[in-house]
Parts: structure tokens; C-alpha cells; sequence
């Protein structure tokens, strides 16, 4: 243990060769999962992000939502104080576990599933009328072969005129100019420092401290924007408008986020298919 900082993730003898879709399982351990709250702060994030997702479903009388990657059950608790049908998935037992635990502090009961998203309909079944995929965690999919699985069941998921809302990080910006995260909307935890150890074009991994001064490591593959909307329009999505930070409008590489609103109907406006 360094004098400086401590840390409950197991060690790693090369972290930075860890770049393996199945890896995440791993990281978000309990200690981790403990302090995600911190990091994600759920009264800023509620206040930074608004109504967006809310309004965004409601506009397309969607009532049953799949949120694939609930973490800690931000978002499908949001969801479902605001009326809608949940049903909450994660990879990891213990970030759902969190997630019903919070659920639960705020009087409401989730209906959690395990599932790899790369077989997503095994252990999730029926039509949904939206998915959302928040968090950055698209991101933990190492090979082009996992997300195109993934995509491909998240498609078969939804009814024919159903939405998928799929967010990530603005890695372009990471990649080509440097690390320059404003901290505004997403990871909005006071005294909490989120930043990258090590990019390169198949890694980003971050590094996590928090007040009490432990660190804790995710690595992430960088997603480059213009490659996220191609595969999203190959697996069949017919529509696909891409924002930064919750705006239609911004300039290339300011947004922290991207977020993907993905239609399967099919839409006759020319735009978004740019």
C-alpha cells in the first residue's frame, strides 16, 4: 500500500495489457461498486442531465425500457419514479446488487437480470419499447466481433418501432488533443478525480481517487464517434442523431459525452443519416 493512496483492486501484473471484454467483471468488485455513488453523484447527475432520457421516451410513447447497463440503478430508478416499466441488467452481481439495495432505500422494488450483452436475449426476454445503454459502458467491449453481437441483440430486443440511447465518452478528443474533462455532466462526485493513466488506440485506461484517498482502475476501449454511428447503421439501425452533452448543436471535440439515439423504425429525414 502506497503511503499516498490505497487500493482494494486486486494487482495486476501488466494492466495495460488487459484489454479483454470479460475484464469489467473483474474491476467493478465490491469495493469498488461501494463508492460508484460517489463518483456518480446522483442528485448533480439528476440536476445536470435534466428530463433528456424522460422526455426523449415519452416523446415516442415508449413505456417498457431495458436498461442494459444499470450500474447502481441510477437511471432505472429515474425512470421508474417517472411512470415507466423497467427492467434493470448488468453484467456484474454485485453493481445489481447495489442497484436493488438503492432501489429499495427509495421504497421502489427492481427487476434485475444478469446478462452478457453479447447474449443479452437468453436472459432477457419479450420486446421492449426502448433501450438505453448509459454510462459509458459500451465502452468495455474490446472487439469489433463483441460489439456487433451486442448491437445485434439489442436490436432483436426492441419492438419495430423501438429506440435504442447508447452514450460514451468523447475519446476522439482524449485521443487527439489530450484528457480535458470538465466534470459537468456525467461523474459529478465532489472530490472525486476520473481521469486516464494510459490512452492509446485500443486502450483507455482510467484511474479513480476518491476523498478517502483510494484508487480504482477501468479499462476501457476508446470509441471513436464516427466508428459507433457506422456499426449502429450496419446492424440495421435506420436512423441515428448523435449529441454532445444533452445539445444538438456543438462544436467537434468540446462535449465530454456523445450520446447515440438510435431508431429501428425507419425515419425519412435525410440528416440523420450523415
Amino acid at each position: 500500500m502506497s503511503t499516498e493512496t490505497m487500493t482494494t483492486q486486486k494487482a495486476q501484473e501488466d494492466p495495460i495489457a488487459k484489454r479483454d471484454s470479460d475484464f469489467y467483471k473483474q474491476q467493478y468488485e465490491d469495493g469498488f461498486v461501494d463508492k460508484w455513488d460517489e463518483l456518480i453523484d446522483w442528485e448533480a447527475r439528476s440536476s445536470s442531465e435534466g428530463l433528456f432520457f424522460i422526455n426523449e421516451l415519452r416523446n415516442r410513447g415508449a413505456h417498457k425500457i431495458l436498461d442494459v447497463a444499470t450500474g447502481t440503478g441510477f437511471h432505472s430508478l429515474r425512470l421508474m419514479k417517472a411512470g415507466f416499466d423497467v427492467v434493470s441488467a448488468d453484467g456484474s452481481p454485485e453493481m445489481l446488487a447495489k442497484a436493488f439495495a438503492n432501489a429499495h432505500d427509495h421504497g421502489y422494488i427492481l427487476r434485475t437480470v444478469e446478462a452478457d450483452w453479447r447474449w443479452l436475449n437468453q436472459d432477457v426476454h419479450g420486446k421492449f419499447d426502448a433501450i438505453i445503454c448509459l454510462g459509458n459502458s459500451f465502452t468495455h467491449l474490446f472487439s469489433e466481433n463483441d460489439r456487433r453481437k451486442a448491437l445485434a441483440e439489442f436490436y432483436a430486443a426492441l419492438r419495430h418501432d423501438g429506440v435504442l440511447i447508447l452514450d460514451q465518452r468523447n475519446y476522439d478528443a482524449i485521443l487527439d488533443e489530450g484528457f480535458k474533462f470538465k466534470h459537468t455532466y456525467y461523474y459529478c462526485g465532489e472530490n472525486v478525480r476520473a481521469e486516464p493513466e494510459h490512452v492509446d488506440e485500443g486502450l483507455a485506461r482510467f484511474r479513480y481517487e476518491f476523498p478517502d484517498q483510494s484508487v480504482f482502475h477501468l479499462n476501457m476501449f476508446p470509441l471513436r464517434k464516427a466508428y459507433v454511428r457506422r456499426l449502429l447503421f450496419e446492424v440495421g439501425f435506420q436512423s441515428v442523431r448523435t449529441l454532445g452533452d444533452f445539445q444538438e448543436t456543438y462544436h467537434q471535440h468540446e462535449p465530454d459525452f456523445w450520446i447515440h439515439v438510435c431508431e429501428k423504425s425507419y425515419q425519412l429525414n435525410p440528416e440523420t443519416a450523415q
